[in-house]
């Protein structure tokens, strides 16, 4: 499986990634289909109706599934929908009984009876299964597919073949499958693992386009941050979680600098990013939407604080590196919190992050690989446990600790290690994919158990 850079950092909204950016990418890649389908059968489309099944189906609504689904079905994409539109298309469609499929097509679609969530059944393949079926006007199926969100935005069909990715029959120069093989890889070339995946990146689109696409994610990013860092207020979905940003925001920045730490910046980056992204809001998925605050926290650290000349070039290489890391554990374990817990979403933001941290520090290839072990290290057998299935709690806090331990990890590594330590990068993946396999399911992105269960809704 190539993948690319592009993979692991998608522009999206909030607020999450496998249950709303993958559905409304199915539904958006299935209205497009469908469209094309009755064109050339001369059929007319009078019901839609959309099944849920596993974690979609018991925390769909409080991610917001539903809206997404209807926007991907009216031809609404992630990366370049408004936010501010979707709650007003959602009412159109709720009060009209009707979408306009793929923004061209009127449908009758009645949310009541056509939208339904199976919570006690699970497709065969993964836990975020979704099924589209259209009807003609004689009530026969015209077409039936079943879709899975498998975590990070990614999205398969049935049959299952590889994910939807940017770098999909391309043929890279450096093919890797573990740690090792990067290593070694990196070793034989004299190269860095930013290098490494940078050239594999020139095979799918010109160098220049591959660094404006890294400033544009980290410029969505950083805007992230600004309008987390201004933005007051309640969090919708009932908890009436206050948005404490812009407060810690304002303190810091009215604190003497001598009493305010790299640590407190890095805290406020993460809160930010991850109150934007529970407000629905545009976010970067970074590996995923409920860790999304991570990564954009320890580079904005980074930024901030470290004696950097070329900023650019500093974004485009953390974020290379990042997705070296992520990469590897794409291919060899998962992003998905519904099938590894939120060792899978903070644990890999962490380890990507650390990475990414430990090359602007100047660490060798294999004091990036220690870091990355670190951070995940110490985050093995981490529940996804939201109350109320709302990405807030303890999703938000969450992220400012996996910031934390990121810059903890690369100075660890490169500070005071050489590169040599006891459990390696792939030791850790497995440990993680195996954790993950055995963790209950009530602790995987379910909400039937830890937190979600022992705190009362207020």
């Amino acid at each position: 499986m190539n993948l690319s850079v592009f993979d692991l950092f998608k522009i999206g909204i909030g607020p999450s990634s496998s249950h709303t950016v993958g559905p409304m990418k199915a539904a958006n890649a299935f209205a497009k289909g469908l469209v094309g389908l009755c064109i050339v059968r001369s059929v007319q489309v009078s019901r839609i109706t959309i099944d849920l099944y596993g974690s979609l189906a018991l925390t769909g609504r409080g991610h917001r599934t539903d809206v997404a689904m209807m926007a991907g079905l009216s031809g609404y994409a992630p990366d370049s929908v408004d936010p501010s539109e979707l709650d007003r298309l959602l009412s159109q469609v709720q009060l009209a009984e009707q979408l306009h499929l793929n923004g061209t097509m009127p449908v009758p679609f009645q949310l009541q009876a056509d939208y339904r969530e199976h919570q006690t059944e699970t497709l065969p393949f993964h836990s975020n299964g979704m099924r589209f079926t259209a009807y003609d006007e004689a009530g026969n199926e015209i077409v039936s597919e079943v879709w899975y969100s498998i975590g990070g935005g990614f999205v398969v069909k049935e049959p299952i073949a590889a994910a939807i990715d940017a770098a999909a029959g391309v043929s890279i120069p450096f093919p890797f499958e573990s740690a090792r093989e990067l290593l070694r890889l990196a070793k034989a070339h004299g190269l860095t693992l930013s290098e490494i995946i940078a050239r594999n990146e020139d095979v799918i689109r010109p160098r220049d386009e591959t660094v404006a696409g890294l400033l544009r994610i980290w410029s969505v990013m950083w805007s992230c941050i600004e309008r987390g860092c201004q933005a007051g207020g309640v969090l919708p979905g009932g908890l009436k979680v206050k948005r404490r940003a812009a407060l810690h925001f304002s303190k810091l920045s009215n604190m003497p600098t001598n009493e305010v730490t790299g640590m407190d910046w890095c805290s406020v980056y993460a809160l930010a990013v991850n109150e934007e992204n529970a407000a629905g809001g545009r976010v970067v998925t970074a590996p995923t939407n409920g860790a999304a605050g991570v990564i954009p926290a320890v580079l904005g650290y980074a930024l901030k604080y470290l004696p950097i000349v070329d900023r650019d070039g500093a974004v485009c290489q953390f974020l290379l590196t990042a997705g070296a890391i992520g990469m590897l554990y794409k291919r060899n374990a998962s992003l998905s919190a519904a099938e590894m817990g939120c060792q899978g979403e903070v644990g890999v933001a962490c380890s990507m992050a650390a990475a990414g941290l430990a090359a602007l520090l100047g660490g060798s290839n294999e004091q990036i690989e220690e870091a990355a072990e670190i951070g995940m290290e110490h985050h093995l057998g981490l529940t996804c446990d939201p109350i109320a299935g709302l990405v807030q709690i303890p999703c938000i806090e969450r992220n400012t600790m996996g910031a934390i331990k990121a810059v903890n990890s690369a100075r660890m590594a490169v500070i005071y290690g050489d590169g040599r330590h006891f459990v390696s990068l792939d030791q850790v993946i497995e440990t993680m994919r195996q954790t993950g396999v055995d963790m209950q399911v009530k602790y995987k992105e379910t909400s039937l158990g830890g937190l979600a269960v022992n705190v009362v809704e207020c």
